[in-house]
């Protein structure tokens, strides 16, 4: 890509090119988290406190585990399955968690391919 002459590469972290990931996480007192990300290792250690960046809500609840992680194909797919999620009661998000499904869409889970905590 050309910017008023200057080259400039791509990165990993593109969001074009990245793969995206939408993720659930419970937190210590046992309420769900829903974001997304490139990165759900460092996104984690946001959360945690362990770098900068976590979710203010995630300051006051402390974040236990990942439940979920979503392979998705691209930045507008997570958003948008991040606000779908974001809208579940707490019985269809743990049902969501458990079937990988969601409005009849099959999901893609990539926790063990991450080797998530």
């Amino acid at each position: 890509m050309v910017i008023s002459s200057i080259t400039v590469e791509p990165t990993v972290e593109d969001s074009q090119t990245a793969i995206w990931y939408v993720y659930l996480i419970e937190t210590q007192c046992g309420l769900l988290y829903t974001g997304s990300t490139t990165a759900p290792r460092r996104r984690f250690r946001q959360h945690s406190g362990e770098l900068r960046g976590g979710a203010k809500f995630l300051k006051a609840h402390k974040p236990r585990e990942f439940k979920a992680v979503f392979k998705v194909s691209d930045k507008s797919a997570a958003l948008k399955l991040e606000w779908k999620i974001k809208r579940l009661s707490r019985p269809q998000k743990l049902n969501l968690i458990a079937s990988h499904c969601i409005d009849d869409i099959q999901l893609t889970c990539a926790l063990r391919e991450l080797s998530l905590p």
